[in-house]
């Protein structure tokens, strides 16, 4: 079974993670900052895996270390329960439209950490949520699961819109990366023999 467990507890934060990347698309998500629930639900849902995530920060300074954290914390738990990468496709793409806004997202378990993020958001906050917070979500998570990433907002004048067609492609390409691939059966993907 492709599962994890992950505890962070620091001063600024405290998480727990339980991921399954052969679920159904079921969650639970209490990270204390909604909007970040909602995207992480687009990842859970696009993605078909099984995740919950509570948490609980200092959310009277602001969101940025419970949102940065959990980043990190997903990103250890996806690097436990992938495992070697086995058989694994280890590269996945996805385009989502949402009305006006449509995203690009590449991802490749390759090992190495990656972050290449072009998303100008047509406005600073989606309600109370600080846009600059995405990315250092995915910043985040590159930097623990060990992965590749490009994420491209093509266009979008609905700054929600564009959040959302974000995760939901990065919970599609997810999906296909880590997709057991039939003709690579119990071999690593990649000349190197490692990732």
């Amino acid at each position: 079974m492709r599962q994890a467990q992950v505890t962070r507890n620091t001063l600024e934060t405290q998480i727990s993670v339980n991921l399954n990347l052969d679920g159904t698309g079921q969650s639970t998500l209490q990270s204390g900052v909604p909007f970040l629930d909602h995207m992480l639900d687009q990842i859970v849902r696009h993605g078909l895996i099984d995740l919950e995530i509570i948490a609980s920060g200092d959310l009277h300074i602001d969101a940025h270390h419970t949102v940065e954290d959990i980043g990190i914390s997903l990103g250890q738990a996806f690097a436990k329960a992938a495992g070697d990468k086995k058989g694994l496709r280890r590269y996945g793409h996805a385009y989502v439209p949402l009305d006006e806004a449509l995203s690009r997202v590449v991802i490749d378990l390759s090992g190495r950490p990656g972050l290449v993020f072009n998303v100008n958001f047509s406005r600073a906050r989606i309600g109370d949520f600080d846009v600059d917070l995405m990315q250092e979500f995915f910043q985040g998570f590159v930097n623990h699961a060990l992965v590749t990433l490009h994420i491209d907002n093509l266009c979008g004048r609905n700054a929600h819109h564009q959040a959302e067609t974000v995760f939901k492609a990065f919970g599609r390409a997810l999906r296909v990366a880590i997709e057991h691939d039939p003709a690579m059966s119990g071999v690593i993907p990649s000349t190197k023999g490692s990732l």
